[in-house]
């Protein structure tokens, strides 16, 4: 617990340093409803500043530290009149500003939550909010803290059940590596989405390797932001869309808070995680510390991970915010590897490869810096980094050959990355409404050092020494990014809006280094560089059919960079296209969402993802009769369906109030068509090249089916959540083929059902239990056949498992 000892002596530094700035002027008081009951959470802060705080859980309030002067105290909750009153804030002051709201039925413009009790865990964005436009776009928030779900695990399927079209490889049961994906595109380690924490990127290098092997622990995620395509104007290369997520926030409330979480579970899982925040005068600081260890559901599958954060805030005036924070982690785990067919319908527990290891040691830090230049126009900074590591050892063969015991591979990858990002917000008044105005500036850096194809031990521990000599394989590949952006929002009248924006890129891509060593002898890659400039465009619109309903639209072109693989031929026969180009296309979105009643709940849209120029491999025969493979742009796929999500309660409409508890139903429906366009490819027959097409067939790893549904009843402080998961069948590989091979790398991933149960009791203050029973009919199925790490062959998702959760609230 070093760890552990280390963020509690920085709490003790940082609460020792900040009373020494404590003066004398503040604001205070109570927040209450209309029946005199104290309102906790509520948003209190000086307007045109970046001074604010939440009330407690008595609704008392505390802002100190504040300059002399006159100021505009502004008091919002959700569901209620906001309240706002001149203060004159003398020096040597003490005001005390009591305050009673009245409530009122939400509106969707200001931000989507149901005043129906339980209607929990999902909502929309602002229209306009951190430095982002999100009208007319495609969007949900998933609120962590009111699901009931394994968050020790990170279980996915429990955390994306509300977000209609997401398809999930489940066959990480450490709960490190997440892989989600929709519209057809690849869960692969979710690289198909920006992926990105508190707005700045934790891949290894979006422009170049957008795999996310961190996933911070979701008992510190406030929410998930999933913006789909349409966000490719404000956040770059995705055409999944952004996947943020929001870390807690320092406590507003009070100068000190601390929870404790334990997590004991099936195969030996003892989860721990700590937490400490709070907000002293000008500063505000937060750390946690997570430790996870277990033996997962197969056999070699342990693994054990360390999270640490600290992050800490600095008014350092009434318009200036500075702000550090820094991530790390360490995740070590055994990989069971793949099974076949015939091996995973006998027992999907086990596990031929005992001596397969990876991790990833990751850290993060970045600085953040928000500016108020008026009080309609701001400007935020972002300044950060990615220093980690990708690292596997093991018997790499096909899953049906047995491990001859010898020498293991040892692949090593070391990231370098720095990034920055500038963004202004505006607002101002045309045609007697407000308009919204964003605009930003990014530049990125990587370098990725490959080092792979070393010959390692023939230990069956973690060991990544290779003692027989170099790598074979030792790659640089660097990326630099220079990007630009625009959007506007023109509201022309209340209920009608439109929004436009275009993007502007600058991308430079190198690779060179040495690709293998034949009979001792290096095989270097002539050097590559790819140099691009292009501009994106998109436009959208949202038209508020009632208070709390709207129907939006959306049209923004996307792109996805050239990246290491598509620059990495498998020999050093195969040719890259010197006319290689990023992938392209476009994504639509049309769609009805908000809420008709208070106790209903719903998103319902039609989408479009079209992907031109993806990049794959074709043979060619070259004048002097030499087949090569020629790695270039090949075709097109399209996917088009339906993304729907209905909730409902249906006690509250008819008894206003019920003593025998609520019952919330949902449904998160989609239907994904995603086929191949134009696409030729090639195979070798006899030394003969064979042609053919796939247009008409099935994307792989996609889904056209994917359902899921759920009940939660909740009494008092109880609720329990069941939930259902049915997914369609797909193809793990683009000829769409149906009977497995022997290795088990392509064939049919077949249609399973799944379901989990959750419940939640807090008693005493915020003290709570949490229970429940994950895959609770013992279903085996599989999401995945890995053509390589950390397969190959057929990846089985886990079967049932049990958690037990205490948390512990001060």
């Amino acid at each position: 617990m070093k760890i552990f000892g280390s963020s509690l002596f920085f709490l003790s530094f940082l609460l020792a340093t900040t009373s020494t700035f404590a003066q004398k002027n503040s604001i205070s008081g109570t927040i209450l409803d209309e029946m005199k009951r104290p309102l906790p959470g509520v948003s209190v802060y000086l307007q045109g500043t970046v001074r604010g705080v939440q009330s407690d859980r008595t609704g008392n309030y505390l802002l100190k530290d504040i300059p002399a002067g006159t100021y505009q105290l502004v008091v919002s909750q959700v569901g209620f009149h906001s309240f706002t009153q001149e203060i004159n804030l003398l020096e040597n002051t003490k005001q005390k500003v009591d305050v009673v709201l009245e409530e009122v039925a939400f509106e969707l413009g200001e931000f989507s939550i149901s005043a129906s009790r339980g209607i929990q865990g999902r909502g929309h964005l602002p229209e306009v909010a951190d430095y982002r436009i999100n009208a007319g776009k495609k969007n949900e928030v998933i609120r962590i803290a009111e699901l009931n779900a394994n968050l020790a695990m990170n279980n996915s399927r429990q955390i994306f059940a509300k977000t209609p079209g997401i398809s999930i490889w489940e066959n990480d049961g450490s709960g490190v590596q997440l892989g989600v994906a929709s519209r057809g595109l690849s869960p692969n380690r979710s690289w198909e989405f920006n992926v990105r924490m508190n707005g700045y990127d934790i891949t290894p290098d979006p422009m170049g390797y957008p795999e996310a092997y961190f996933t911070p622990p979701m008992e510190v995620v406030e929410q998930i932001e999933i913006v789909r395509g349409a966000s490719s104007l404000q956040f770059g290369s995705q055409f999944g869309g952004l996947m943020n997520f929001v870390l807690r926030k320092p406590d507003p409330s009070t100068r000190f808070t601390a929870e404790m979480v334990n997590t004991l579970g099936s195969n030996g899982l003892i989860s721990s995680f700590n937490y400490l925040g709070g907000t002293e005068g000008k500063w505000s600081y937060t750390a946690y510390y997570q430790r996870r260890e277990g033996q997962g559901w197969r056999e070699n599958g342990a693994f054990e991970t360390n999270h640490l954060h600290l992050e800490t805030s600095y008014a350092a005036s009434n318009r200036l915010k500075l702000g550090m924070e820094m991530t790390y982690m360490t995740a070590d785990t055994q990989q069971p590897g793949g099974l076949t067919d015939v091996q995973f319908a006998t027992d999907p527990e086990q596990s031929t490869r005992d001596r397969n290891w990876f991790s990833t040691p990751w850290y993060i830090p970045a600085f953040t810096v928000e500016y108020l230049l008026s009080p309609k126009t701001k400007i935020s900074g972002k300044a950060y980094g990615t220093f980690a590591e990708r690292n596997s050892v093991g018997f790499m063969r096909p899953i049906n050959m047995e491990d001859d015991l010898g020498n293991r591979q040892v692949d090593r990858d070391y990231y370098t990355t720095y990034g920055s990002e500038v963004r202004l917000s505006s607002s101002y008044t045309l045609f007697g409404l407000e308009q919204s105005l964003v605009g930003g500036l990014r530049y990125f850096n990587g370098h990725i050092d490959r080092k792979q194809l070393g010959l390692g031990t023939a230990a069956a521990v973690l060991d990544y020494s290779v003692p027989a000599g170099p790598f074979a394989r030792n790659l640089d590949f660097s990326n630099s990014n220079l990007a630009a952006f625009v959007e506007q929002m023109f509201r022309f009248s209340d209920k009608f809006l439109v929004t436009g924006g275009v993007r502007l890129e600058q991308i430079q891509s190198t690779m060179q280094g040495q690709l293998n060593r034949v009979n001792g002898v290096p095989q270097f890659l002539e050097p590559i560089t790819r140099t691009r400039s292009f501009a994106l465009f998109g436009v959208g619109a949202e038209y508020h059919v009632t208070k709390n309903s709207e129907f939006y639209t959306n049209l923004s072109q996307a792109y996805r960079p050239v990246l290491i693989s598509d620059l990495t031929p498998p020999a050093t026969t195969d040719i890259i296209d010197p006319n290689l180009t990023d992938s392209k296309g476009y994504n639509f979105d049309l769609g009805y969402r908000g809420s008709l009643t208070p106790a209903l709940q719903f998103d319902l849209s039609y989408f479009v993802l079209h992907y031109s120029g993806r990049i794959g491999s074709i043979a060619q025969l070259e004048p002097n009769g030499r087949i090569v493979q020629l790695r270039t742009n090949l075709g097109t796929s399209i996917s088009r369906g339906f993304e729907g999500y209905v909730e409902v309660d249906p006690i509250t409409p008819l008894f206003k109030s019920s003593q025998v508890g609520y019952l919330h139903l949902f449904a998160s429906l989609a239907f994904v068509d995603a086929t191949y366009g134009d696409f030729e490819v090639t195979s070798i027959n006899n030394g003969q090249i064979q042609t053919r097409n796939l247009k008409g067939n099935q994307v792989e790893n996609a889904p056209r089916k994917i359902n899921r549904f759920g009940a939660t009843y909740s009494y008092n402080k109880f609720s329990m959540t069941w939930q259902l998961s049915d997914i369609g069948e797909a193809f793990s590989d683009a000829s769409n083929t149906i009977t497995p091979n022997a290795a088990a790398t392509v064939g049919l991933i077949p249609a399973y059902r799944v379901q989990d149960l959750s419940a939640s009791w807090n008693f005493w203050k915020q003290h709570s239990i949490k229970a429940g029973v994950n895959n609770l009919t013992d279903a085996r199925y599989f999401t995945r056949r890995a053509g390589g790490y950390p397969g190959p062959g057929i990846m089985p998702a886990d079967g049932r498992t049990f958690y037990l959760t205490a948390a512990l609230k001060f």
